[in-house]
């Protein structure tokens, strides 16, 4: 039974994404995004309930092949799953995700100016969003490093389609193609880490490489003749600059800021539930192996506390709506990377979880404001917007004060966790990543109502004045209104579970 409730969550998204993109011409509009939501939200229902079974039920965790792709000298390649409360809660994030944002999706690609409404590109962004939930879901439910692979790949292939999915602008494919190369970059030290774990371990599955880790755990090799490393450490290193790229930490972040050329539901689908937190997921998912290693710890804490106060203040000088909460991404991705590199890995997913949507619930509500401005989205030709748009005012409002971690948001409880264990550390560059993170907090707080009060307050642009603003339709009003009441109420119900080591 349970089996056959993780397939289908694995594979509706998948059979919504083949209707809508081989039969797009004959379904039409209407066709392809029924077929798609309702394909997400098969998952997402389905998704609920396994949550509820492994986070809630304590089930134990299940692992288990769906089928066996290859076997090589005694070394089996399979497609299976692995699925506890870490993969249970990832799952739930990017399917109810994905699911608003397929909905927001109708209301915003029917007011898109880009496009002929002749041209089946509205059947074919479906198609891809789609398919990017399949590939996420693909990624969290692995049990091996070769479905690990597949997905983390598929990710990277559907976010190149969707950040050039304007092909008639020209930034849109440099956009595309600076992401598809820093990610290849990234990839090269991750397909690397994937071949170390080949060669000593001499398996893929999880299960087995955990088992090994404490005889593998004093094995020494030279790549400089002469000069020792230990075997663990490098593989960790490698495995986490694929993590870099796909988590955009410094130094390749710089394609994140690019996607926002993409249309806005999919900066949405791309900073809050997918393809950023692949890197986070896949450093807690080895979070043994990690433990190993003070030193690869110790460099992805510094990585992260890096990004996060960096990013920060590139945030501050912005002045595209879409691209200062593109920033506010990169900060809070080098928040999550950091309680991983202090072993809080707990705290680290935590805020994953309540990023996913209050991120969601920002990209979106920018994009309810972008689609009253008749897609113009520089904040300084905006301001006064607050009697004009109610409910993307209070929506915005409430994703600025959850990122900012004010009290009683989900941001507080999810970002004070990760300082409080950053203040606990005593691991190496503990101090210098503390300093900086809570600099960034006061940076974070800044440039989110920078952005805010400039646009909703203030005195109306000359453009405002002379335009028809008015308040987006329910497509796009009533996705921001379920993300709204995570983004306030997640952080303190499950705030006792995640920090006293009940929740994983």
């Amino acid at each position: 039974m349970l089996h056959t409730i993780l397939t289908v969550i694995f594979l509706a998204p998948l059979g919504g994404a083949l209707i809508a993109g081989l039969l797009g011409r004959q379904i039409g509009r209407k066709g392809a995004h029924t077929a798609t939501i309702i394909g997400v939200a098969i998952s997402a229902i389905l998704s609920v309930y396994v949550f509820f079974e492994f986070v809630l039920n304590g089930h134990e965790a299940y692992n288990a092949s769906l089928y066996t792709w290859m076997v090589t000298d005694g070394v089996r390649f399979e497609i299976g799953y692995l699925i506890d409360e870490l993969s249970a809660t990832m799952m739930l994030v990017v399917t109810f995700v994905s699911l608003m944002v397929h909905i927001y999706t109708i209301g915003y690609m029917d007011h898109d100016e880009d496009y002929d409404h002749d041209d089946p590109y509205y059947q074919r962004f479906f198609s891809y969003i789609s398919l990017f939930t399949f590939s996420m879901l693909s990624l969290v439910m692995a049990n091996n490093f070769l479905q690990l692979f597949f997905g983390w790949e598929a990710v990277g292939l559907v976010s190149y389609l969707l950040i050039g999915f304007y092909t008639k602008r020209e930034s849109a494919i440099q956009a595309n193609l600076k992401a598809f190369l820093v990610n290849r970059v990234g990839d090269f030290g991750f397909i690397l880490g994937i071949a170390m774990v080949f060669v000593y371990f001499n398996t893929m599955d999880y299960k087995e490489f955990f088992g090994q880790l404490a005889s593998q755990r004093d094995v020494m090799i030279e790549i400089i003749p002469g000069v020792e490393w230990s075997m663990i450490t490098l593989m960790l290193i490698l495995l986490f600059i694929g993590a870099m790229g796909k988590s955009a930490q410094m130094p390749l972040h710089v394609w994140l800021p690019e996607s926002m050329e993409g249309p806005t539901p999919i900066s949405a689908l791309i900073h809050a539930a997918t393809m950023v937190t692949a890197g986070i997921f896949m450093v807690a998912r080895l979070s043994p192996a990690f433990e190993m290693s003070e030193a690869a710890l110790s460099f992805v804490l510094i990585i992260g506390a890096l990004t996060a106060f960096m990013m920060g203040l590139l945030g501050l000088i912005q002045t595209d709506i879409k691209r200062v909460v593109a920033y506010s991404t990169l900060s809070q991705l080098g928040y999550m990377t950091a309680a991983m590199g202090a072993s809080a890995y707990a705290a680290g997913m935590f805020h994953v979880l309540t990023h996913a949507f209050f991120k969601a619930l920002l990209f979106l509500a920018a994009g309810s404001v972008i689609i009253a401005m008749h897609h113009r989205q520089n904040i300084l030709d905006m301001g006064g917007l607050k009697k004009h748009m109610p409910i993307t005012y209070i929506a915005m409002l409430v994703g600025s004060l959850a990122l900012k971690g004010f009290p009683g948001f989900s941001g507080f409880f999810s970002k004070d966790s990760i300082l409080l264990a950053l203040g606990e550390s005593n691991r190496f560059g503990h101090t210098f990543a503390y300093v900086l993170l809570m600099a960034g907090v006061f940076v974070t707080a800044f440039y989110s109502f920078r952005m805010f009060f400039l646009v909703f307050h203030g005195e109306e642009s000359e453009y405002v004045r002379t335009h028809k603003i008015k308040e987006s339709p329910w497509v796009v009003t009533v996705p921001l209104i379920l993300l709204a009441i995570p983004a306030v109420f997640m952080g303190m119900p499950m705030m006792e579970g995640m920090l006293n080591g009940t929740y994983f």
